[in-house]
This record gives structure tokens, C-alpha cells and sequence, in this order.
């Protein structure tokens, strides 16, 4: 039992002087600085050779993996860049003494990239620099396709560490101007032949192609002629022999029409956004759903939608849609107690290339539409001449062709001063204007000289 407290003494004094003489030791140690270098920038996979101006015994590198070095002789050391990164070259002299603390400083190799960069996209004011493992482009390009070049053949040099810094300079808004132009014409014309014959004092009966009775009873009883639903134009003729009574009635149709719709929407839109354009309306459609019927809206009219984007310079490139839709009157389809007309459409989507100021045009949509019709009596219809009696015939031909012409612009924004509105051209009139000399708006000045009723053109940015 007493060497065991002997011991335990021991080793509880020995702790205790341990204890203690800890802070005399931190005390006693210091940290060496010697000269501190600039820092030393190797390019990966390439190595530099760093001279000292006194010999040195002995170099140390902190992180070997992102550097290596090599003594060439006892002022010379060969340094070797590995991984992109920062590390700690120590040197110290023959007698132990710290001579140097170099920071190494391994960066990707950005001299071949910045050759290839000025022969690929001369001109170009692209500044290249270094952080960390990747390549940071800055400064400005001409077009948007001269920065994807160049962020292309940044990341053969880094893959995925290339931070984009670059604007493009120049204009990067576009106004497209759009002419819708569509012409239709329509014509029909509609010859039928009715005859009939009776007994005097009876309404007659009718014998022909047509059953037009009401004609012929006007006829027989000479009250008058009534024509068809579907004649503009027609004679009748009828006499007796005797108790017996004939007539003749021929209807005649003949119809033209001309329809002209136009439009010339202008949009502007930063390259790459997406711009709208509706000029028309929005038709109810009825839909059934589990909780009844809900009312959807679908739009017809002039529709137009393009994506701009700057290429190059003034070239500009146009992804476009354009649409020119109507109701159908002449196609209904009822359903759960409402009736939904059909639709005509004709669209058109295209990809092109043009430059400021030129134009493209989406033409030849051209459409035909023929039909005729033939009713007769058999074989009396077959008869010449005399069988235009038994017999109506009816043709309808209806043409329709839509241009659609583009133009794209590169524009700015203007002041508000030099804008000038529809708005500005009319003034409301006076009491004594409106009464007394009948006008229902009073000349608007200077601005309304100026605008002299043109209500087309530009408005709000200057075209470069």
C-alpha cells in the first residue's frame, strides 16, 4: 500500500510539473518571418524558374499537389504548375534561417485562349481573366452571336467554369412591320325554268324543275308575280284556251361581291422576347364540364407573334407565326340547346434571316372554291332548247388570296416630347361650334397640322 502512494505521488507531481511548464514552453517558441515575395503565378502544365538572390539550403512546398518543385542549383529553383489553386513555397538558408515565403499561385493557361480569341473574333473588346480554377470573360461584343462564340470556346479551355461577364453592345430592339392584305370575290348566278298548266278557275298545277306555286297562282289569277327565296330577278307569262291554262315563270340569280381587309400592326420587342399582336375579337364557346357548362373564349381576327433575335450587326433573325381566322356563319353545330359557328383559318409559320430594312413576303395563299348544280325534269331536261324549261342550273365560284409582307427594323427609344397621338389631333367642340355651325370637332393647332389626319407610321423610336 505505500509504494502504491508512493507512486501515485509521483506521477501525480510529475503531472503537475507538466502542467506547468506548458505555458514556459508556448512562450519560449515564435514564429520566423523572413522577406515575403509578390506572388508567383505559374500557368497549369507549365513551369517557371525562380532565382534567389542568396543560396539557399533547403525549399519546401506547402501543398505538392497543386505545384512541384525542383533545385536546378542553390539560387535556382524550377517550379512546375499542377491543379489550379494556391500554396506556400518555403526557402531557408545554410544556416536554418528563413530567407523567403513565396505565394504560388497555379491559374489555367489562358495565353493560348487568348490567342485563339483574338483570331476567331478580331476587333472584339473581350478582356480575359483568371479566378480560381475557372476563366471570367468581361467587356463588350458587337452581336449576340459573337458572345456565344466566344463562351463556345471558353469552355474548351474550362468546362463548366466560365463565368459570363460579357454585354453586347449596339441596338437590340427590333420593330416588325406587318401588311396583312386579303382580297375575296365571290360570284354566283342561278337560272331555273317553271311551268305549269290548269283548269280555268283553279290554281293550276305546276310541271317543271322549279315548284315556284305561288308564282304561277299570281299568274293564273293575275294578281301579280312572287319570285323565290333564292331569284333576285324573273318574268312570268301565262293565257287560256278555253278552260285550260299555261304558264311560264323563269327566276334569274346573279350576285357579286368584294371583300378587302387590311391591317399593319406594329411591334417592337428586345432581342429574343416573344411579341403579340390580335386584331379582332374573342368568339364564347360553350364547354360542358362535370360542374355545368363554362364559356371559353377563343379569339379570331389578324394574330401575329415573332421572336426577334440581333445576330450579327443589323441581321436579324425572325421566328414568326401569323394567323387570319373569321366566324362561319355557314357552318353551325347545335349542342345542349346553344350553337357554335365554325371557323376559317389560314396560318402561317416561318423561320428567315434578313437584314434592317428588308422585307420578306408570305404570299400565295390562294384559295379557289367552284361549285354548280343541275336539277331537271329526265329526259324532258335533255331536250334542246325547249328543255331549259325543265331544268335550273346554278354556279357559285368564290377566290380569296392573302400577302402578308414583313419588315423588320432596328430601332431606339425617343423622347416623349417627339411623340405625337391620335388623340392630339382632335379637340372637343364648343357649345357654339356644336349648335351653331354644326361641327362636331374643333381644329387641334399646330399638332394637328403637323399630324394632317395621317394616322399611319412610327411612333415612338427612331429607326437606325
Amino acid at each position: 500500500m505505500k509504494v502504491r502512494a508512493f507512486l501515485g505521488a509521483c506521477l501525480l507531481g510529475a503531472s503537475v510539473l507538466t502542467l506547468a511548464a506548458a505555458p514556459v514552453l508556448a512562450e519560449s517558441l515564435r514564429v520566423l518571418s523572413g522577406s515575403t515575395r509578390s506572388p508567383l503565378s505559374v500557368p497549369m502544365n507549365r513551369a517557371v524558374v525562380v532565382e534567389s538572390d542568396q543560396p539557399f539550403a533547403e525549399i519546401s512546398i506547402a501543398n505538392p499537389g497543386i505545384a512541384d518543385i525542383t533545385t536546378l542549383s542553390d539560387r535556382s529553383i524550377y517550379v512546375l504548375g499542377k491543379l489550379p489553386g494556391r500554396t506556400t513555397m518555403t526557402v531557408l538558408g545554410p544556416d536554418g534561417n528563413l530567407l523567403s515565403h513565396v505565394e504560388v499561385q497555379v491559374s489555367p493557361d489562358i495565353a493560348e485562349f487568348k490567342e485563339r480569341l483574338r483570331q476567331i473574333l478580331p476587333g472584339e473588346q473581350i478582356e480575359v481573366r483568371t479566378a480560381n480554377d475557372g476563366i471570367v470573360l468581361s467587356g463588350t461584343v458587337s452581336s449576340a452571336a459573337k458572345l456565344d462564340r466566344a463562351l463556345e470556346l471558353a469552355q474548351r479551355y474550362a468546362p463548366e467554369r466560365v463565368s459570363n461577364l460579357l454585354t453586347v453592345g449596339g441596338t437590340q430592339q427590333v420593330m416588325l412591320k406587318v401588311r396583312f392584305a386579303e382580297m375575296q370575290r365571290s360570284v354566283s348566278k342561278n337560272l331555273s325554268a317553271s311551268l305549269g298548266i290548269g283548269s280555268s278557275g283553279s290554281d293550276g298545277y305546276l310541271r317543271g324543275v322549279t315548284n315556284n306555286t305561288a308564282g304561277m297562282t299570281g299568274i293564273f289569277d293575275k294578281t301579280g308575280l312572287t319570285l323565290g327565296s333564292d331569284s333576285l330577278g324573273g318574268i312570268g307569262a301565262g293565257f287560256t284556251i278555253g278552260e285550260v291554262g299555261l304558264g311560264v315563270i323563269l327566276e334569274a340569280l346573279e350576285s357579286k361581291g368584294m371583300v378587302r381587309t387590311l391591317a399593319e400592326p406594329n411591334l417592337t420587342a428586345l432581342s429574343g422576347q416573344e411579341a403579340k399582336f390580335l386584331a379582332g375579337g374573342e368568339y364564347p364557346i360553350p364547354v360542358v364540364t362535370n360542374d355545368g357548362v363554362a364559356i371559353e373564349y377563343k379569339p379570331f381576327g389578324v394574330e401575329m407573334v415573332f421572336v426577334p433575335r440581333v445576330v450579327d450587326g443589323d441581321l436579324v433573325n425572325l421566328e414568326i407565326r401569323t394567323a387570319v381566322s373569321a366566324i362561319d356563319t355557314s357552318v353551325t353545330m347545335q349542342s345542349g340547346g346553344f350553337s357554335v359557328n365554325a371557323f376559317k383559318r389560314r396560318d402561317a409559320q416561318t423561320t428567315v434571316e434578313m437584314r434592317d430594312g428588308e422585307s420578306f413576303a408570305i404570299a400565295g395563299l390562294l384559295q379557289d372554291d367552284f361549285n354548280d348544280l343541275n336539277n331537271q325534269i329526265p329526259w324532258l331536261g335533255d331536250v334542246p332548247i325547249l328543255g331549259a324549261l325543265f331544268r335550273s342550273a346554278a354556279f357559285e365560284r368564290k377566290q380569296s388570296e392573302l400577302v402578308i409582307i414583313v419588315t423588320p427594323h432596328l430601332v431606339t427609344p425617343t423622347r416623349g416630347e417627339a411623340l405625337a397621338l391620335p388623340t392630339d389631333r382632335v379637340r372637343l367642340p364648343s357649345e357654339s361650334d356644336l349648335f351653331l355651325f354644326g361641327r362636331t370637332a374643333k381644329p387641334a393647332g399646330a399638332a394637328g397640322e403637323v399630324a394632317r389626319q395621317d394616322y399611319s407610321g412610327s411612333y415612338g423610336y427612331v429607326m437606325e
